[in-house]
């Protein structure tokens, strides 16, 4: 147990009641530094002890009031001055008066609500935290304490592949397909390229990753793009009729889950982005959004071996002699 010291007068140190037993999750500070947290999820009980260490034990410690809040709020970057507090919750713990020894307050928040996941962006953050005061007249005794939120999915209902089309007029046509358009954090993306015409010299195919962070409203939006992964497809040109498997393991990489307008604050949207580029180094750029979500560790058998059913499906769907039939009628128009 660690404790940090306010002043000259006394120590506040937060403790939740499961500490020893409640499962931590890595998260990464403002810093880009990882550090561990304790992992909550929408509507569990929030519970612990405020100890209030007097430094100087026989001198007595005068306060307006000591409480506790469970906090949820947003920080975006340009307008620091301002915290926008979506949760908000306060516990008084004693009424104003005096502390003639070290004491200790239990609290509990029962049954929280925590609607959004815990995120560190380029210019926003959704933090949630505890925060212990002991009110004084001239400088409060405070101690602030994170957690870490995190919002599970369930299995989508409606998950269609996605099907589209690179095409430049009597130079180029290319056909590819997604097995499914939303994807868990540890899912498999799996597709299909085909050259149905090639009439330029393509050197280098590749798919990235790209997750946009938006943020602000009206005049003052801010988007941040950046590059999660890069998956290379093809280094050499193709050749008409030829189909490229593409198998993507999302879970060595770091993303959250597809956030839209969150407390109509900010987004993080994620997009694959097909990048063809040719040997006079023209790109050629074809994206499409997917949502990500993120399912609980227990996941039932029935769900998973669907899934596993859909790729295989997915991936004996579409055979290359209909590619090839495809092409042959195009030449022929």
């Amino acid at each position: 147990m660690s404790f940090f010291s306010f002043g000259q007068s006394a120590e506040i140190d937060v403790v939740l009641t499961d500490a020893e037993t409640r499962k931590k999750a890595e998260h990464k500070t403002e810093d880009g530094k990882k550090d561990k947290y304790f992992l909550f999820y929408d509507g569990e009980t929030v519970a612990g002890k405020v100890n209030v260490t007097l430094k100087n034990p026989g001198k007595r410690l005068e306060h307006q009031g000591i409480k506790i809040e469970f906090v949820g709020q947003i920080e975006l970057y340009y307008d620091r001055g301002n915290h926008h507090e979506f949760v908000s919750l306060v516990k008084d713990l004693a009424r104003p008066g005096e502390l003639t020894q070290s004491q200790t307050f239990d609290f509990e928040f029962t049954h929280v609500e925590k609607p959004y996941e815990s995120y560190t962006g380029q210019n926003v953050k959704l933090r949630y935290f505890l925060r212990a005061t002991v009110s004084r007249r001239l400088n409060d005794i405070s101690k602030e304490m994170d957690i870490v939120v995190h919002t599970l999915s369930t299995y989508p209902e409606l998950n269609s592949s996605i099907k589209m089309e690179v095409g430049i007029e009597d130079c180029l046509h290319i056909e590819f397909e997604y097995n499914k358009s939303k994807y868990h954090l540890k899912d498999v993306i799996v597709g299909k390229i085909y050259f149905l015409l090639v009439r330029i010299k393509i050197k280098h195919m590749e798919i990235d990753i790209i997750k946009r962070e938006t943020t602000g409203t009206g005049p003052s939006v801010y988007h941040e793009n950046d590059t999660i992964a890069k998956y290379e497809i093809m280094d050499g040109a193709p050749v008409r009729g030829e189909s490229i498997p593409i198998r993507l393991f999302l879970a060595g990489y770091e993303m959250t889950p597809t956030m839209r307008d969150i407390n109509k604050k900010f987004s993080v949207r994620y997009y694959l982005n097909l990048v063809l580029i040719d040997e006079e180094e023209r790109r050629y750029f074809k994206q499409q959004e997917i949502t990500l979500w993120r399912k609980g560790d227990v996941v039932r058998k029935s769900m998973s071996s669907q899934a596993t059913i859909g790729a295989q499906r997915f991936e004996g769907s579409v055979s290359l002699e209909s590619a090839l039939e495809k092409a042959a009628r195009e030449d022929s128009a």
